[in-house]
């Protein structure tokens, strides 16, 4: 569909596929941080240290996305489009960045097992943000691209259901006040990361429904 455009057009899926792949580089990272609490101080730095890695090389691709798009005359997609995509995809890995400088700063030692299960949804609404823009070039796979955007809705509303029993859960049994604070922080951050991912994939689908 796109065949007709100049390669410099073609960059911005290029620009697009290198961010999503950092933004599973700092979900990967998140889930490593979480499996690591209370048992390596240095496997946590690690990981941490890696979130932050992809979270400015993310931020160097969105500067370059949006600059291209300033010295671009005809763009493959909606200008508007594209910046809100860069935009919000970006969005994604500062929320990874903020539940992984979040766990760091509060001291937490202890990764719940539902602080566990949304690091992982988290995961794979970021594997499944990827694999649909892979796909942004050949919009003649639309079918494959919204069945990767409903999956992601689907994700969101598990992750929903998780932050929601998992608070309960918190002012139901953790007696240590201090402690109800910081988890249910971590668990709200970690539940708007998979928001995130669904603003995205809501774009897509956009994208996806106004070329067919």
């Amino acid at each position: 569909m796109f065949g007709r455009f100049m390669p410099q057009e073609g960059k911005f899926f290029d620009l697009f596929n290198a961010h999503a792949e950092l933004v599973v580089q700092g979900g990967q990272a998140l889930v490593g941080l979480m499996t690591q609490l209370g048992k390596s101080d240095e496997e946590s730095r690690a990981y941490a240290e890696a979130v932050d890695t992809a979270e400015t090389r993310a931020d160097k691709v969105t500067h370059e996305t949006v600059s291209l798009l300033h010295k671009t005359f005809i763009t493959p997609l909606d200008r508007d489009e594209i910046h809100q995509l860069i935009i919000r995809m970006d969005d994604i890995l500062d929320l990874i960045q903020d539940a992984a400088q979040t766990l760091t700063l509060y001291d937490i030692r202890r990764g719940t097992p539902e602080a566990k299960q949304l690091a992982e949804i988290c995961l794979s609404c970021c594997e499944r943000v990827r694999h649909a823009v892979s796909l942004l070039p050949t919009l003649d796979q639309g079918q494959a691209i919204l069945k990767t955007c409903q999956e992601i809705d689907r994700l969101e509303s598990d992750a929903d259901r998780v932050m929601r029993g998992a608070i309960s859960r918190l002012f139901r049994d953790e007696p240590d006040v201090r402690q109800l604070i910081k988890l249910k922080a971590i668990y709200e951050i970690l539940e708007t990361v998979t928001d995130r991912c669904e603003d995205v994939a809501n774009i897509i689908e956009g994208i996806v429904l106004e070329n067919s």
